[in-house]
């Protein structure tokens, strides 16, 4: 049987290796001044959005995929990583970068992951859903920023995000963000999940 390549690291293994991941402020600083648009995503984006604290598993960034070169260079020295399928390839090649929307940025000393870099599909300055194409808009319209300027994304983007395959911390965050959300936000988000995850029980609360 092939040995497969990549290495499957187990739950407990991947805490340890997420200990010291970046916060967003951390993160913010760090790429302070770069022109591509980023923004946090994922969890720490509701609770920014929110102010709800809870436990973060990892710190998730999304920038287009054209501006990720330039993010890159704020992490020299650093490692990229590539999970793929279940199991994470180390120093990966630009093939295997290729297979994944996602890069982890490894301290090459410590061996921890410091940020997971979402590099997105675009269309210039228009962001576009890698969930469904038809869902586009700019840049400008999806990035919002805490009041000491930290960018993140709408909460519309990432509750539809979560609502693919919902677990106890994605029903979590929709509950914190509900009631937050204005009416434009809940029209869009209900419209969104109408395209693409018609029937989601999230759908009647909106």
């Amino acid at each position: 049987m092939p040995v497969m390549a990549g290495i499957e690291f187990s739950h407990d293994e991947l805490d340890a290796k997420w200990a010291d991941a970046l916060t967003p402020a951390e993160v913010a600083d760090r790429l302070a001044g770069v022109a591509t648009p980023w923004y946090v995503a994922a969890g720490w984006s509701i609770e920014l959005f929110t102010g709800r604290l809870r436990r973060h598993d990892d710190l998730e960034i999304a920038v287009p995929a054209a501006g990720f070169a330039e993010l890159r260079e704020r992490f020299a020295g650093c490692a990229l990583d590539a999970p793929i399928d279940g199991r994470v390839f180390p120093d990966a090649t630009e093939d295997e970068l290729a297979r994944t929307h996602q890069t982890w940025v490894r301290d090459p000393e410590t061996g921890h992951y410091l940020v997971d870099i979402f590099r997105e599909p675009h269309d210039a300055d228009t962001w576009i859903c890698r969930r469904d194409e038809r869902i586009r808009r700019p840049y400008a319209d999806i990035i919002r920023h805490t009041p000491d300027g930290v960018p993140y994304l709408a909460a519309e983007v990432a509750l539809l995000f979560k609502a693919k395959a919902t677990r106890p911390k994605d029903d979590d965050d929709f509950a914190a963000a509900l009631p937050l959300l204005t009416a434009k936000q809940r029209e869009t988000l209900a419209g969104w999940l109408d395209l693409v995850h018609p029937g989601h029980p999230w759908r009647a609360q909106l």
